[in-house]
């Protein structure tokens, strides 16, 4: 018996890997986030599967839901949204299963911050100009680090992609724009990949002002850096001059 932790995605039934899908299309029990996972992607379970929406479990219940299926035989998919490895709190369901010695593996998917990047068409590192990429969050109530507070990751001018931020955006424009510059470009996507998808764009001076217009306040990716605006220097690696070990010119 063996629990798979998988990644259901930014949303998009389509971008789900050929191993989730799988996964889902022959499991015999499923513990999905209600709120989050799209109802297409659940309905990829075999309509006798026994579906259980992790919105009203905690912990526990949630363990006691796999040791059940332990006692049948049956394995499990613990669906969780975009990438497992991302804000999931799969470790302390992990720690549990160890404890327990119940098997498990992870399968990876799409995350929100690439859902995002593709929604408005942008490459997040650009030579000269930012390659390096911060996945991080505000604090809340998961606490960050205080080495990792937004205004020192910000000193680096990496290209920032906010999770569980976007109804703070007063509060990151505040901290961000000493660093950036009001007019570095900014974007929220809400939604990513997804039908109700909305994409909102500008600079840090005016991000939030926009964002608070079209009432968003769950749900989506902030993304800010100047690798979101036009490319000022093209990538080296299609250089006719420049030959590498994957190309010769």
């Amino acid at each position: 018996m063996t629990v798979f932790f998988v990644g259901a995605g930014p949303g998009d039934p389509d971008l789900l890997t050929v191993k989730a899908t799988r996964l889902l299309e022959t499991c015999r029990v499923c513990i999905y986030t209600g709120s989050l996972v799209p109802a297409e992607i659940v309905q990829l379970c075999p309509t006798d599967a026994a579906l259980y929406d992790s919105a009203g479990l905690d912990l526990p219940g949630i363990i006691k839901i796999i040791q059940q299926a332990q006692e049948h035989g049956l394995d499990v998919v613990r669906l969780h949204t975009g990438d497992p490895s991302l804000y999931s709190a799969i470790g302390e369901q992990m720690h549990e299963l160890d404890k327990l010695g119940i098997d498990y593996g992870i399968v990876p998917g799409v995350s929100a911050f690439q859902a995002a990047a593709a929604s408005i068409r942008c490459e997040l590192t650009l030579p000269e100009i930012s390659q390096t990429v911060v996945l991080t969050r505000l604090s809340g109530r998961t606490p960050v680090p205080e080495k990792q507070a937004l205004e020192k990751l910000a000193a680096t001018s990496s290209t920032l992609c906010l999770y569980l931020s976007v109804h703070r955006m007063d509060e990151i424009v505040q901290l961000l724009t000493p660093h950036y510059g009001a007019g570095c470009p900014a974007a929220v996507v809400y939604r990513a990949s997804q039908p109700s998808q909305k994409i909102i764009q500008g600079s840090l001076g005016d991000i939030a002002t926009r964002v608070e217009k079209a009432g968003i306040q769950k749900t989506a990716m902030v993304l800010i850096g100047w690798s979101l605006g036009s490319p000022h220097a093209a990538s080296r690696l299609y250089d006719p001059g420049f030959s590498h070990g994957y190309r010769t010119a």
